[in-house]
């Protein structure tokens, strides 16, 4: 089409959107001229009658009115007025893709290949430029470095980052006239960095971008395991639900075998049924953390015939496997059969410990499984210190005049500043009831309290799993998702003096019941992100029918499965006063590791005169010491960063000192390995490349398609330029016009007789 353009109209489209045409006469004159002719052609035309119809002199007229205009257009000298690159006084930036998706062969050869090829300094595209230009080249993946040709390329990046390459020589080359930027890349960029702000950089220094598509838009034939989402850490012997993305192309409705390895022993495997061509499914893994430690889990499909990549085949994910014991104060207000059974659920398990302080009496309390004489012996805790030193809080059926208003206050912080877990049962005393409306729990709840009415009977409630709850870890009652739905659907009816049936914006329901009497389906379940931390809501009374109805065997397992994955998930995510964390849990060796701890005091308040060390343990064992500076932006936090010398699973100690004492401790984990990201999602990827030449006044190409690359450079209007005038008055499309109107009308004369 471009080429066919170019013959009528002398030159390029391009061209044309990059000048301005003028006339050698002004535009008043030519338009004066062609009134004038018009106007005396078509009243030489209406005086004339013999055979002709009305009809035929005006037709006449409007086709000798049309030859006379292009002729007085060439007449007129219209020119091209152009802005171009003066030759040898302008730099260009050649920006490389030398990431690891350029070793995907999708055409004659590899990406790579392609591109050293095309820019290759004995081509005749490396000749039209540095005729024009002075040339400075750049690779880029996760960093951006300049080099000398093409000589320089790997192909080995473990990411790509588009934002990041193009800020660096826009500043490298910013004190140069600077014609253009050319990015060659296939365009998958998986930084996570935004190309807004590089495309604004770029317009601000108006320098355009022409980029360079390399690769397929589409594979085939592929498959792709896209995303597995794991916890960052576990106790030991959690249940896993992980979720996998799986996509493919070319092989509709096959059914393939789904390994789930560790430490390269299959510990799972599964048949999954490929979804339809272009579209994600999601695949639902149960798998059960037993070893202690950092756990590399690898994901994988077998590779099908007739694959293009089949490193995208299999995902791993790191996930600590941690053997500590987490402290759960359970505060019930009366003495029931819940705090019996729930502590029995959980008796067996060695990374549970629930403190439990039960009232007995007007000021009279039961403690159980305290550490001390001394914890809780005033009773449920009046101190930030002192409540704070437990990882979560359940409170059963307990009324809110209980407390004070400042227990109030600080139980909500406890959830919003500490992060810790909130779990609140039903009973008599507890939400509506219990009076919390109006207090400063009724905030942090994820359910909306009615008003209470007096004499209102409890519940018997029907429960049964919501679409959510089918899909969360803690409601997994068996091996699969309609195993577990099922099972909900059989247990025994429970009760519950709290009438809830809707939840708050943002929260989200899992167990759900119908009713006799009610409309809508009463909340049984539903938790809630609160500041740092979460907030359960739970309100039957008596979940230990679940154990002991008739119906329900001596052996069943319900009741203490469900009740261990709650107070686990309870605790899950809650900080420490010193955590450790890193951006990436796997990198690259050639990316480093930076690390962030953050210091809080026992009232989790950030802490700025802390002394942190990070003790670097690499895999052969060796320790490296790092001491960490405070992040002055932000209270309690705490930076260091480090390049691992070799792959494997790195530890990563980190420990902070006050007076000499040490306040707090942490351990994480960083894999460091020859990393696949290139290869997921790699096709060619052209929506950022057009937007980035489209918003900068460049242009997108293909490799294969790099011509007019020189030429359209020369009038980028950036850098040292040039005013320069070209002829349209000789365009062919003015002749071809000419004889198609001469022609057309003898044809018509000679059709209509009047010839």
């Amino acid at each position: 089409m471009e080429s066919i353009f170019q013959f009528f109209f002398k030159y390029r489209s391009f061209v044309f959107q990059r000048g301005e045409i003028i006339f050698s006469l002004s535009p008043t004159v030519v338009l004066a001229i062609l009134v004038g002719i018009g106007a005396l052609t078509f009243l030489t035309y209406s005086r004339v009658r013999g055979k002709s119809t009305r009809r035929d002199r005006i037709i006449l007229s409007l086709m000798r009115v049309g030859i006379v205009a292009a002729l007085v257009f060439s007449l007129a000298r219209p020119v091209l007025v152009l802005s171009t690159s003066v030759p040898q006084k302008n730099f260009i930036g050649i920006l490389l893709d030398d990431s690891r998706s350029m070793q995907i062969a999708d055409g004659d050869g590899s990406r790579g290949n392609a591109v050293t090829e095309t820019f290759a300094s004995d081509g005749s595209l490396m000749g039209a430029l540095s005729d024009r230009f002075l040339i400075r080249f750049f690779r880029f993946s996760s960093e951006t470095q300049r080099m000398e040709g093409t000589a320089g390329l790997e192909f080995d990046g473990p990411r790509t980052s588009l934002p990041d390459a193009l800020d660096r020589a826009r500043q490298e080359l910013s004190g140069v006239p600077l014609a253009g930027l050319v990015m060659v890349s296939d365009g998958a960029d998986n930084s996570g960095v935004q190309l807004s702000d590089a495309i604004v950089a770029l317009e601000a220094s108006s320098v355009p971008v022409f980029s360079v598509g390399v690769g397929r838009e589409e594979f085939e034939r592929d498959i792709a395991l896209r995303r597995v989402d794991t916890p960052r850490s576990v106790l030991k012997g959690a249940s896993l639900v992980v979720d996998l993305t799986i996509a493919q192309r070319g092989y509709r409705g096959q059914t393939v075998e789904l390994f789930v390895e560790d430490s390269d022993r299959i510990i799972s495997q599964q048949e999954v049924e490929l979804p339809p061509d272009g579209e994600a499914a999601r695949v639902r893994v149960h798998l059960t953390a037993e070893e202690v430690g950092p756990r590399l889990f690898k994901f994988r499909v077998p590779a099908l015939s007739g694959e293009l990549v089949t490193q995208n085949n299999e995902q791993e994910a790191l996930v600590i496997v941690e053997d500590r014991k987490e402290r759960i104060l359970y505060f019930e207000g009366e003495p029931r059969f819940e705090v019996g059974f729930l502590r029995r659920a959980v008796a067996d398990d060695e990374n549970l410990q629930l403190v439990v302080l039960q009232r007995t009496a007007e000021d009279k309390f039961l403690r159980l499984d305290v550490d001390g004489e001394d914890e809780l012996a005033a009773g449920f805790p009046s101190t930030r210190e002192e409540l704070f030193s437990y990882r979560s809080l359940v409170l059963g059926s307990v009324e809110a005049s209980f407390f004070t208003h400042d227990q109030l206050q600080m139980i909500a912080e406890f959830v919003g500043q500490r992060g810790g877990g909130l779990l609140l049962l039903g009973g008599p005393r507890a939400f509506a009831e219990g009076g919390y409306i109006g207090t400063p729990l009724e905030a942090v709840m994820p359910v909306v309290m009615e008003a209470p009415v007096e004499g209102r009977p409890p519940l018997s409630l029907d429960v049964a799993l919501s679409p959510a709850g089918l899909t969360n870890a803690v409601t997994q009652l068996g091996a699969t998702e309609e195993e577990s739905g099922e099972r909900w659907t059989a247990l025994p009816n429970v009760t519950t003096w709290n009438h809830i049936s809707r939840i708050k914006p943002g929260a989200v329901e899992l167990i759900t019941a119908t009713a006799e009497g009610l409309s809508e389906p009463q909340t049984v379940l539903a938790h809630q992100r609160y500041g740092r931390g979460k907030v359960v809501v739970f309100t039957p009374q008596d979940s230990w029918l679940w154990k002991m109805n008739p119906d329900v065997p001596v052996d069943d397992p319900t009741h203490e499965t469900f009740w261990r994955q709650m107070l686990r998930w309870l605790v899950s995510y809650v900080p420490d006063q010193l955590n450790i964390s890193t951006e990436r849990d796997r990198v690259a060796r050639s990316e480093g590791v930076d690390l962030t701890a953050s210091v809080e005091d026992d009232r989790f308040l950030g802490v700025n005169n802390s002394h942190v060390v990070a003790e670097v343990v690499d895999p052969a064992g060796g320790i490296s010491e790092l001491e960490m500076e405070w992040a002055v932006e932000r209270d309690g936090e705490y930076r260091a960063g480090f390049a691992p010398a070799t792959n494997g699973v790195y530890e990563i100690r980190v420990n902070s000192f006050s007076d000499g004492e040490r306040t707090g401790s942490d351990t994480t984990y960083v894999q460091v390995a020859e990393l696949d990201t290139e290869f997921y999602d790699a096709e060619m990827k052209a929506a950022p490349l057009r937007r980035m030449a489209e918003e900068t006044g460049g242009r997108f190409y293909t490799i294969d398609d790099l011509s007019t690359l020189a030429d359209d450079i020369t009038f980028s209007e950036s850098g040292t330029t040039v005013i320069e005038e070209r002829d349209l008055w000789n365009m062919p499309i003015i002749f071809f016009a000419v004889v198609l109107l001469l022609g057309t009308e003898w044809g018509y004369r000679r059709v209509r007789g009047l010839a």
